[in-house]
């Protein structure tokens, strides 16, 4: 059931899949929320309590107002505001599942308390070195904010296998391929979502991902994230580097890399039941 959780002095949207005895926190991405595995919660294994958080400024969250320079939706503030609502929750141990700049605030979870998790299933994540966003970019995100039609045809392309191919692109309405109705319902109301999520998110992820990428903080603690991690990485993902997903593997002690073929960067709406037999091979079993 969705609902709130007061955590580090911030509702947070909170919905729970499962009362399995084997706990699992997934955290979103950007312009995201809990709702991306909707559909795959129908396919995760009984044994699993699956918990989705929003960011703040994202889903059923509290959306404060950002700051002069974004410095309360920083990355290390959505990693607090995550650790604060395992504590509300209860959770002393739990695994982290991921997706895209979740992966990043997983990461600054994981150096902040180590012993708090088990494994890792990251897809298509924001890897320790950030993202770097030319100003170019960062004029998009503002424009994007402003004009849903625009933020349709983008967002299409963060989950391509879900469209006609000729449909998608700068200047194109995108159109539904053949989807199956709940996929094309879901990702209707995931687009409409991103239209609430908060100036910080808008404005403040990108602006932060490259702070992260110039100061290379995570990236230099690398060899300190040891969880045992799987990456995985849709081939036709055309935001998160192969290169940066490569260096994870050679740098990160328990890392394996599975790409993924024919699946953009979102497998847990373009395919969401792979996404869940990969959830079930990950975690199911695998007590704390």
């Amino acid at each position: 059931m969705p609902g709130q959780i007061q955590a580090g002095g911030i509702q947070l949207g909170c919905r729970i899949w499962g009362d399995g005895p084997v706990t699992v926190v997934f955290i979103h991405g950007n312009l995201a929320s809990k709702d991306w595995i909707e559909l795959a919660a129908r396919h995760f294994p009984s044994d699993l309590r699956v918990i989705g958080i929003d960011w703040r400024g994202c889903g059923d969250s509290e959306k404060p107002t950002a700051t002069a320079d974004f410095s309360n939706y920083s990355m290390q503030q959505h990693a607090e505001d995550m650790l604060a609502a395992l504590d509300a929750l209860g959770i002393a141990r739990c695994h982290l599942a991921t997706h895209s700049t979740g992966g990043f605030i997983a990461n600054r979870m994981q150096l902040a308390q180590p012993d708090r998790f088990g494994r890792i299933l990251s897809l298509d994540p924001v890897s320790p070195f950030g993202l770097p966003f030319e100003e170019a970019a960062l004029e998009v995100f503002r424009t994007m904010q402003a004009d849903a039609t625009l933020t349709r045809a983008v967002m299409a392309g963060v989950a391509p296998t879900l469209f006609d191919p000729d449909s998608l692109g700068l200047g194109k309405t995108p159109i539904y391929r053949a989807p199956d109705a709940d996929s094309a319902a879901l990702y209707d109301r995931l687009l409409a979502q991103t239209q609430q999520c908060a100036d910080g998110i808008w404005l403040g992820t990108p602006f932060h991902l490259s702070a992260e990428h110039d100061a290379g903080e995570v990236a230099a603690r690398m060899s300190e994230l040891t969880h045992e991690t799987l990456v995985l990485w849709g081939e036709w993902d055309g935001i998160i580097p192969l290169s940066h997903m490569q260096t994870m593997v050679e740098r990160l002690p328990a890392c394996r890399l599975v790409r993924l073929p024919e699946i953009g960067h979102s497998m847990n709406v373009e395919a969401p039941a792979l996404y869940a037999g990969y959830v079930g091979a990950m975690f199911s079993g695998a007590v704390l």
